[in-house]
């Protein structure tokens, strides 16, 4: 295919989902139409170059919170909109559509940020809340170390009480906005009681400070513009003030906010599928085959048939999980639950949009295929699905 004939971003018209949503109002409808012009004009356009170097631009940070759109949920004081996670969804739903599986918004916003909010001292919120929401500051978290993977409560990377700081050592892997990250709420090991979730705590380290150094981004199957990084802290003399809540706690405050973690992936999953269903549809109506459009054949309308049951059982599910979220009633196992059934859902679904398409399918410049190995991470991350089962069978 030439460079004039590669496809740009045409949004096709949104398939009709199977039920009406009923999650979100007029001021959401507002919100969205900003994000989604955001996304079009600032993000996809951007896709190849952000691939080849492993990250986006620094300064698309700052321009998506001059947009309003990073720390929507926390306190206006702090430089948040003090807006509902419905908010939040739209900024996911909205990156997923146009496939921009770079930005690290959701987790900077809707993971770091709300470890501040709810734990954070009010000198913490101060320094760092109004900075993340203006991407002046870039947050990650790091929890995943070589060889430990979901099992949090093994982690090597160790705080040694100092005095007035704590003397931090060991490293961390696969970690989203590693490579750009300013500040790093960092999983560590701080008691000697042998009881994994005893002895973990959370602190706050900063960009620059003395013997934390980054990995350049790796190199990944997919998700390919999505700053990942391995982080290594040799000797890393961490102030006790940069605690994040109390010595011991850290693994208590990871349990309370891993539901919500775990549906943004579904969030992000199930917008994804519907994203590279509409396109696929579409692909279908007008390319021909023996005189007629491939959409014409039955085969390819019973498998159409069939996709759109699965994503209308997936959003339905999402939507009901959202209500619980806001309500403040979603429970972890409906959570793992989501995060395991949507992401496989959403493979099976963009496996089939590929196969639509034929041998363009298998072409790296349609979105179709970039689809296919970006959302395969939804499997992993987030605590694996082997992990989900394991999780959903201890309440049966």
């Amino acid at each position: 295919m030439s460079k004039d004939a590669r496809p740009i971003f045409m949004a096709p018209p949104e398939t009709s989902p199977l039920l009406n949503r009923t999650v979100f109002g007029s001021e959401h409808d507002d919100y969205r139409r900003g994000v989604r012009n955001f996304f079009e004009a600032e993000v996809y356009p951007h896709w190849e170059a952000w691939e080849a170097q492993g990250h986006v631009d620094r300064d698309l940070w700052n321009k998506a919170g001059a947009a309003g759109m990073l720390c929507v949920t926390m306190p206006e004081a702090f430089g948040g909109l003090g807006a509902d996670r419905l908010f939040a969804t739209i900024v996911m739903e909205e990156q997923a559509r146009v496939g921009a599986s770079g930005p690290g918004f959701s987790l900077h916003s809707e993971i770091v940020a709300p470890y501040l909010k709810h734990y954070g001292s009010q000198a913490q919120k101060e320094r760092y809340l109004p900075r993340m929401a203006s991407g002046e500051l870039i947050g990650a978290i790091a929890m995943t170390e070589p060889g430990t993977g979901s099992d949090l409560q093994n982690i090597r990377t160790r705080a040694r009480d100092a005095g007035d700081h704590y003397v931090l050592n060991g490293s961390k892997i696969f970690i989203t906005n590693g490579f750009l990250a300013d500040l790093v709420i960092v999983v560590a090991k701080t008691g000697e009681t042998g009881k994994g979730s005893a002895d973990t705590s959370l602190m706050l380290v900063e960009a620059g400070t003395p013997g934390f150094t980054k990995g350049k981004p790796l190199k990944k199957m997919g998700m390919r513009a999505q700053d990942t990084a391995e982080l290594f802290f040799e000797d890393v003399r961490v102030p006790k003030e940069n605690l994040l809540g109390s010595e011991g706690a850290g693994f208590l405050m990871l349990m309370q906010q891993l539901a919500w973690e775990r549906l943004m992936i579904a969030i992000q999953a199930q917008a994804s599928a519907e994203a590279a269903f509409d396109i696929a549809r579409d692909y279908v109506k007008s390319r021909t085959a023996f005189g007629r459009p491939v959409a014409a054949f039955q085969t390819m309308r019973h498998r159409m048939a069939d996709m759109q049951t699965e994503l209308g059982v997936g959003r339905t599910f999402v939507d009901e999980c959202l209500k619980a979220e806001i309500a403040g009633t979603l429970t972890p196992m409906a959570a793992a639950a989501a995060k395991m059934w949507v992401s496989e859902m959403c493979s099976r679904v963009i496996d089939q949009c590929v196969q639509m398409h034929g041998g363009y399918g298998f072409m790296w410049e349609y979105p179709v295929s970039r689809a296919f190995v970006d959302n395969r991470a939804h499997q992993i991350y987030g605590g694996t699905n082997d992990i989900m089962r394991e999780l959903i069978s201890r309440a049966l």
